[in-house]
């Protein structure tokens, strides 16, 4: 399962999403700004810039990266 932890008005945000959309990839979006405990979670891993993705097998990382999505189509 791939989570997107997001935020609104977060264009890098909206790039993963669409990215993900287009390569049928079955995700999670997870709104820090609607959640004191996601928001935790982001700054747990040490990111404090969105999206950051969080996916099963691999490393955690932020930013809008299709070189990385498009391991999860």
């Amino acid at each position: 399962m791939v989570k997107v932890y997001s935020k609104p008005n977060c264009m890098q945000c909206k790039f993963t999403k669409k990215f993900l959309d287009e390569h049928g990839v079955a995700f999670e979006m997870i709104d820090v700004t609607e959640s004191e405990a996601a928001l935790e979670e982001v700054k747990a891993l040490g990111f404090q810039a969105l999206p950051v993705i969080v996916a099963d097998g691999q490393e955690p990382f932020y930013g809008f990266r299709p070189d990385i999505l498009a391991k999860f189509a």
